[in-house]
């Protein structure tokens, strides 16, 4: 049975930020060949929000998760372009490394509280144990796995005028992978970064490479049981 397909909403070329931060990634600059297929595309779906760490940012960034993820899954293994779900936040502008990580989880802490109050169960196809090698974020029954970016980053390729995370589906990326297609962007964009910047992009590492399990095992301290029964990611991650 076809299942009905939901369109993902397009860029909104008219919000100031928006525009702003597609032409960011539109910079010859910016080494993400991924991003830049999705800028073409019209795939980047961004959405302003008020300061990162605004409470009254998160009901609103979980319901348009879930309505992402929902279009991402009823197109199917049919969709072949790689889409991004962006939160673009006034502020801080003044971000450090240990400063905006810490911010980052706390938003992830409560936006996962929120997924527990709303009674949403985790993710399909994904673990919830740090070190399951099939571990991922789960928001609104979706798998995600999220970057940041702001002004403060060390990287070139993450530093941004303003606060922002972007939402990739982990689904998204396992059938780039399956048909070969993640191994040859990741090629691409890491020779990009080590043109602009001489550093190697870490890229998203395999779940049995020494990098992956580095991630698990510093994930521990912050992902622990929550009242609820299901993991808790608390805020202080550096």
């Amino acid at each position: 049975m076809t299942r009905p397909q939901r369109s993902i909403p397009a860029p909104r070329a008219d919000d100031t930020i928006t525009a702003r931060f597609l032409a960011f990634i539109d910079d010859p600059a910016f080494p993400c060949v991924g991003s830049k297929a999705a800028l073409a595309r019209g795939a980047i779906e961004a959405h302003g929000f008020s300061r990162l760490g605004d409470r009254g940012n998160d009901a609103r960034l979980l319901d348009i998760l879930g309505r992402f993820g929902a279009a991402i899954d009823a197109e199917g293994g049919a969709g072949s372009t790689v889409r991004s779900c962006v939160a673009l936040f006034e502020g801080p502008c003044d971000t450090d490394e240990r400063r905006f990580e810490a911010m980052l989880w706390s938003q992830l802490q409560r936006l996962h509280e929120l997924d527990v109050q709303r009674g949403q169960p985790w993710a399909d196809g994904v673990s919830r144990d740090p070190d399951d090698p099939r571990f991922s974020l789960s928001l609104a029954g979706h798998p995600y796995f999220v970057i940041g970016l702001h002004p403060g980053a060390s990287r070139i390729a993450r530093r941004f005028e303003a606060s922002a995370l972007v939402f990739n589906s982990h689904r998204q990326f396992d059938r780039l992978r399956a048909d070969g297609r993640y191994a040859k962007m990741q090629a691409a964009t890491r020779a990009r970064d080590m043109a602009s910047s001489a550093s190697r992009a870490p890229g998203r590492p395999r779940a049995t490479s020494p990098a992956w399990a580095a991630m698990r095992k510093a994930m521990r301290p912050w992902w622990t049981s929550s009242a609820s029964g299901r993991p808790r990611c608390s805020a202080g991650v550096t």
